[in-house]
Parts: C-alpha cells; structure tokens; sequence
C-alpha cells in the first residue's frame, strides 16, 4: 500500500496523475499475468480483450482489498458513528478508471498495459456500466459514497443489486427503444457476495396480539444476499462498503408441492421470490404502485435494518457476540439517510423491530426512531409523490400497517392539540389520504418518523416549506434545512478532465481535489494569458476527441471550432427539451433566411432517457431526432447547425460530453427543477451555463456571480402569478411571428413529411395543456441565445468568463459551488451537501499501516 503523500511529496510532484515507478510498473505486470492465468485460466493465445479487462480489474481490485479490510477493522476498534445511505437507485458507473484515480495508480497501470502491448481506454471500453439508477437521484447517491469515503466517514450505501439496471436504449428510425441492460452477464470483478450475512425478510401473513406483544406469522419468507463493492476515499487508504441486496428463494419455498407431484413447478416458482431484484424500473419522478415495487422497497429496507441492528448489537472489535443491548444509544452510533421516500418503510421496520422484537416501549422507539431517521425530499411534482394504496399494505406487510396508523393516530393527536378545531388542517396531514381508495402518504410519513427533513437545493427546501409540506413546516420548523447536492470532483474533474485538472493543479496545487474551496485562488489569475490559453487549449483537444466519437457513431460530420450545447438528463415536460427545440428550429430558420451573414456555428446534442410508458417523452425524442434529420441535410445551413440525439445517455457517455461543452442548457421552469447536478458538472468543467432561475442554478449564479450565467425567464413567483391568472398559450402564438412559424412547421408536417400529423400530439400539448408554460419563457430564452452567439465569436473573452472572469462582487465560477461539496466541520459534516449530524464522529484521514492487522474482521 503506498503511504499518505506528504506535502513535500506533493510539491515534488509535476501532476495530478504522478509519475509511475519501475517497481510498481513490474509487479502489475506480474500481477495482472498472474490473474489471466490463476482467476481467468487464459494465456496469451486465447485470452479475449474482454479477459484483459479482468485481469486488470482484478489486478487494481488486489490493491483495494488490505485496505478494505483495514478500514472495516478501524471502525470496529473506534466505534464510531456510522451513516447509513439507504436508497433505491445508485448510478455507479464504471469502477476501473475511478478506482485507479482515487489510489494514484492510473499512470503505472497505463504504463503497464502498454508495456504489455495492450492499450488501456480499450480495456476501459470492456466495462459495464453500472446503471442502477434513473438519473440524477441515483447519480447523487453514487457521488454522495465517494464524498463520505474521501472524507474518511464511517458510511455505508445500502440498496438493491438488481440484475437488469436501467434500460439500454437504442434509436431505431428516429424511436426510442428500450433494451435489457444484462451488465452482470459477464460477471463483475469489484463485488464480493457476502452468503454469511443473508437475512430472511418477510411478506404476506397476518398479525397476531398477544398479551406480550405482537407476532407477525404466516408469512413468506425472501433471503436478501449482500453483494459488498470497495468504495475508496480520494488517496486516503479508506474503503468503505456499498452493500447490494440480492433476492433469493429459501430451499423449502413452496417444495411442500413435491408430496403432490409439484416438485418442477414448485422449483420454477422460486422466480417469483428473486423477481424482486430483478429489474430497477426505469421511472424518474413518476409513482408506479406496482405491488413488486413496493416489495423492493419493503426488502431494501427490511434486510438494511437487520444488517444495521447486528452491527450496533455487536460493534466491538474481535467480538461476534452481542456487546451492547441499550437500544437507546442507537441514535448515537446510527444515522439512517432516506434517499426520497424509496426507502420510507424504514420507519415503521424499525418500528417494528424496536417494539416487537426488542419489546421497547412505543414512546420510547419512537423517540429512537425520530432520531436516528433524516429524510432527504427530490422532487415537488405531485405525481412523483409516492402514496401506497391502503389495500395492498394489507395484504403486502399487514403489521406494518397496524404501525403506520399507531403512528398516524398519535400524529394527529399531536396536531389537534396544537391547532384544535382546525379539521382541514387534520385532513390535510395525515399519513392517511381519505377519499376514494385510502392510501398512505410516504413523504408524510418520512416528515413525521424523521428529525431533519432537506430539499435538495435552496429555492427548492423553500418551496418544500412554502407549499408542498407548508402544515408540517409550520408545526415543527427545527426539522426543515436545507443542504444543496454537489457532485465528486473525483470522476467530474480529475478522471474525466484530467487535462483540465492538471492545468489547474499547476497553478494552485493539488489541495483542490480534496477541498474546492482551494480553487478560490484562481481569482488572482483572472488576467494571466497563459492560462486562459491553456484552459481554452484543454477544452478544444477534449472537444476534438469527443467530435470524433460522434462522427464515429452518428456519422455527421463535426465542426469542432463550433458551440457545443448540450442539454443531457431525463427527457421530461418540465425539463423543457421542447423549448431547446423550439431554439433550434428558430436558429435554423433565421440562416436559411440569411444565408450569407456570420452565423455562430453550433452543434445541439440533446441526451436522455424517457420512461417506457411515457408517450409525451417518447415523442419529444421523435421530434429532436426528426428536427436533426432536416437540419443535418441541408446544405444551406451545412456545418453552421447540427442536432444530434445523443443515444443511450449514462455516466460513461457523460465523462466524454460534459469535458468537451461550451454551453450547458438548463432551462427547467422555475420551481420545478429540485435542484440538477448535471449543471454542476459542466460549470466545474468550463462550460458556461444557460438556464432559468431554477434548482441549483440560483446558487450557482450568487456563487459565480450572475453575469457569469445566461439567466433568462420567468422566476418562481412570475410562474406562481401567472397560474393565478391562468396561462394562454395562443397569445404567445399570436404574438411572435418566428414561434408561430416553428409551431406551424411543427404541426404542417415540415420535420416528418411522410407523416404530417406525426407531432399532433405534442402540438396540442404545448398550445393546449403546457403545465411548464414552455411559450412563456421563449421570447426571453431566444433571446439570451443571441448573447450566448455573440460571446461565443470572442474566444478569449469566453474563456474567462468560463474559467477565472470575476463578477461585480470577485467571484471565480470555478468556484460556483463551493458551498455545495464537501466540506468538513467537526460537529456537523457536509458531504455532497447533506447536513448528517455526526456529534461523535470525527474524520478518519489515513489509516495507519504498522498495525498488525488482526484476525477478525466484521463487515
């Protein structure tokens, strides 16, 4: 293992990446022949790019394992408190390259590869991505392990290894289509099953009250297998653990059959069991209340609480034995993160543990729940909100429900005595919808069973308090903060910009990796020709690179001196992909028009992913594709304006797009954006931004100052007056000619001549039933894009602006998010910008290596 750098190891160094010793160098190449040979049973002669890629894997793997295991034993030698990240989606990615980054061995594996003539972003190719999640919800959770272990923070990521993540996609004639995402089908190299630590959860019984408590029988029974992937810290020695679940059937499942001849079905049935984490379902801010959701997250949640509990039970070094039985200090050693209200069953698990198992007093569990829960909220859409119907929480996990209305019951005592003969208020904060089918309100639920409640960006936390969760906020405001999400400048800078970062670094040191607040002093170099040289020299090679892979896979030919504007998420309504089109239909109209004036050149790539059933997102793919084919063939407007659709969207594709954009869209309406990463991304990478005041926008624009941003639209309360007094689109329509024609060549067949009426739908939606009044803001964003092309023609001026140009008030927009990532407090710990209250815990920053390592280590 190599040690800590000291500083005048770091002075010493000239780059991010370290030079490569010849004696690293010779026992990676031992190593990694060792692996082809030993663990693959391949040589030379037969051995596939794929094994290559294994063995390499495996060889870095080999470097993470000692201090994987040191870590876990540190813990239980310091007994920390330990956070507990529970959630649904985590959207890794690939591990090699970020794995090699954070323990500084990707020189000497570079190196290595190539002294055994095989080149190293080939072996990286081989990598599946590991998409278990939607978007940026799973991204965030991804980001959010890695802050936690480059903090040194006893913390564990607990979700679901679904075999099937979100669905690949693939364009065919223009459509959108999903196909199975099968990533574990070769089998992955950084995950170690954990059989020893399987635990039954069950489903379905009955409850039975007894005069010692209750029993919850007849039930059938799941194993949750844990799958454990290393998560290291940024050159720290830590490794810390993120824990999969896995369904899998018990071996008496359902074989009472074979006494009647229904041994083979009784077999086949076992499915049934391990269909819970099979597929992650590939919906982002929509409730689907599929009764196998709710088992995911009922079985997510459920095996958590007993891996969470056994190791309260038993945190003592070298002790398998249960050492401590005072379930009141859990909130002192434990803190549960709710990941949205995904994970929301927690509270009534733990409920239900507390009282029946461990035979607590309610008011006692309760006041252990309270405290060790947090809940994290993402999202203001009402049809995101999850609300379980009452029926199928019966018939699914029926004590659990016994407990969900206990706690509703005393709730509502609650809110009566302080607001007594307020009935709607009553009605209105419930955990228990009425009404039609009754059904339960998770995020109330969350509120309640939690001591912090966070949005995830500030007008974001402010609107949670304003509107959605008003009541809850004006009964008991100390839970209610906010803690804006942040990004790892990890896999954001360092490994997907390492040029980037290495001119950085030569400027400031390498301080900033760790702590972005260090980026501060690039404020002094705001006028130093040689470094706006440098980043606009970065930003073109990193643009040529990514041109290539476009033309190579789109087969449009590039213009690289042109815009990049890229628009990348979730393709939905109140991400306004549809305004960007509007843009683009308007821009190519206005060269067509005037052929012969100096256009600015742009390339318009719109990435994402739209949910299977969602026909409005699946039509707005149709229609970017649609435009694309028109725009890209004509040869009026040749290399001035091109569109691509950027197929198949994921974190792969973004560490090749987000280094290489000039213009990052995000034009959400405001107040429904809860607060984006992906905008971070590219700023932290030079690009410069275009958006409404939405999200995390408005504290990038206070932070970078806002004349570095292209601010336009309506803000949260112009979208609140004008729902007041109602939105007509036709007046818009009316109004500006150029949107009157783009809607008309929309709507007349000019995009999809072979079938006029293709975007009927889409047409009637905007002029119709717009809830994110995309017309409104049109004027406005048209035209903010004409200052966008008039900056553009001035390079030097773009790249200080994008770079060390400082606001009326000295900003630096590198620095824009520096309130946003992680920073450390003593009592009160940021990571990606979640407050967890960590009172005992104090950062572990290395891990001394001359301890012997014990026998026994306790994951």
């Amino acid at each position: 293992m190599s040690r800590p750098l000291s500083d005048h190891d770091r002075r010493k160094q000239i780059s991010v990446r370290g030079l490569a010793g010849v004696e690293n160098v010779s026992d990676l190449k031992t190593n990694f022949n060792r692996h082809l040979h030993f663990t693959l049973v391949k040589d030379r002669n037969v051995a596939t790019k794929r094994d290559y890629y294994f063995a390499l894997a495996n060889t870095v793997r080999d470097h993470l394992v000692g201090r994987w295991i040191r870590t876990q034993q540190h813990y239980y030698e310091k007994d920390p408190k330990r956070v507990y990240y529970l959630s649904l989606e985590f959207y890794m990615g690939r591990t090699l390259q970020n794995t090699m980054v954070n323990l500084a061995m990707e020189n000497a594996c570079d190196e290595a590869t190539y002294q055994l003539g095989l080149d190293m972003e080939e072996l990286e190719e081989m990598e599946e991505d590991a998409g278990l999640g939607n978007g940026g919800l799973g991204r965030l959770a991804a980001c959010f392990l890695d802050s936690m272990a480059t903090l040194g923070l006893a913390a564990y990521g607990y979700g679901i290894r679904y075999e099937f993540g979100i669905f690949n996609q693939k364009i065919v004639n223009g459509w959108q289509v999903e196909e199975a995402d099968d990533w574990l089908r070769y089998g992955n190299p950084w995950e170690k099953a954990r059989p020893e630590y399987m635990r039954p959860v069950h489903f379905y019984g009955r409850t039975e009250h007894h005069p010692d408590g209750v029993k919850w029988v007849d039930t059938q029974v799941v194993l949750a297998l844990p799958y454990d992937t290393p998560v290291p810290g940024y050159r720290n020695n830590v490794v810390n653990t993120m824990r999969l679940w896995s369904a899998k059937a018990p071996c008496e499942f359902n074989l009472k059959d074979f006494n009647i001849g229904g041994y083979i079905q009784a077999v086949l049935d076992r499915n049934l069991a391990e269909n819970i984490s099979r597929v992650l379902y590939p919906n982002d801010n929509f409730f689907e209340g599929k009764e196998l959701r709710l088992k995911q997250e009922y079985f997510v949640v459920a095996a958590t609480l007993q891996d969470i509990i056994r190791r309260f039970k038993a945190s003592k070094f070298g002790s398998r034995e249960i050492v401590r039985t005072d379930f009141s200090k859990l909130p002192e050693k434990v803190a549960i993160q709710l990941n949205d209200t995904h994970p929301a069953m927690a509270i009534p698990e733990l409920m239900r543990v507390l009282v029946d198992e461990e035979k607590l007093q309610w008011e006692k569990a309760w006041d252990i729940c309270v405290r060790t829960c947090a809940y994290t909220n993402h999202t203001v859409l009402p049809e995101a909100l999850e609300r379980w119907p009452v029926p199928l929480l019966q018939h699914l996990l029926p004590r659990h429900l016994e407990i969900i209305f206990e706690i509703n019951r005393r709730h509502l005592e609650r809110v009566a005595s302080l607001y007594p003969g307020d009935v709607d208020r009553l009605r209105r904060m419930s955990l228990v919808e009425e009404g039609g089918q009754k059904r339960v309100n998770m995020a109330h639920l969350c509120i309640v069973g939690s001591h912090a409640v966070n949005g995830v960006a500030r007008i974001h936390s402010d609107i949670l308090k304003a509107t959605v969760f008003k009541d809850f906020y004006e009964m008991d405001p100390h839970k209610f903060q906010n803690k804006t999400n942040g990004i790892t400048p990890r896999r954001w800078l360092v490994m997907c910009n390492p040029g980037l970062a290495e001119v950085i670094a030569e400027k400031i040191g390498e301080e900033f990796i760790r702590d972005l607040d260090q980026l501060k002093k690039l404020e002094k170099f705001v006028n130093d020709e040689a470094l706006i040289r440098d980043i606009a020299k970065v930003k073109q090679e990193n643009k040529l690179k990514f041109s290539v892979h476009l033309e190579e896979h789109y087969k449009v030919k590039i213009n690289p001196n042109s815009m990049f504007d890229i628009q990348v998420k979730r393709i939905h309504e109140y991400k306004r992909q549809l305004l960007n089109c509007l843009h683009i239909i308007t821009y190519y109209n206005r060269i067509k028009k005037e052929p012969n004036k100096q256009w600015t050149p742009r390339t318009i790539m719109i990435g994402g992913k739209a949910a299977p059933g969602y026909h409005t997102a699946k039509m707005i793919i149709r229609l970017i594709t649609a435009i694309g084919e028109v725009v890209n063939n004509d040869p009026v407007v040749g290399d001035r304006l091109k569109v691509i659709f950027l197929e198949n969207y994921r974190v792969t594709l973004a560490e090749k797009a987000v280094p290489a954009a000039d213009l990052s869209e995000q034009i959400s309406t405001a107040g429904t954006e809860a607060s984006g990463t992906g905008n971070m991304k590219f700023m932290l990478n030079g690009a410069l931004t275009i958006g409404t005041m939405d999200g995390a926008n408005v504290e990038m624009a206070e932070e970078a100052g806002e004349r570095n941003l292209f601010i336009f639209g309506m803000r949260v309360e112009d979208v609140e007056a004008m729902d007041k007094k109602g939105y007509n689109a036709s007046e818009y329509y009316n109004r500006i000619p150029e949107l009157k024609q783009a809607m008309d060549q929309i709507a007349g067949g000019f995009f999809s001549p072979k079938q006029p009426d293709l975007f009927k739908d889409i047409v009637d939606m905007l002029m119709h039933h717009d809830r994110f009044k995309v017309f409104a803001d049109y004027e406005d964003y048209i035209k903010c894009q004409e200052k966008v092309n008039a900056l553009y023609k001035n390079p030097k001026e773009w790249t200080k602006k994008s770079s060390v140009q400082p606001s009326a008030q000295p900003r630096c927009p590198f620095t824009h998010i520096l309130s946003m990532f992680n920073q450390v407090l003593p009592t009160k710990t940021r990571v990606c910008g979640f407050l967890l209250h960590l009172k005992s815990t104090r950062c572990l920053t290395r891990i001394q290596h001359h301890i012997a390592q014990p026998t026994i280590t306790c994951f």
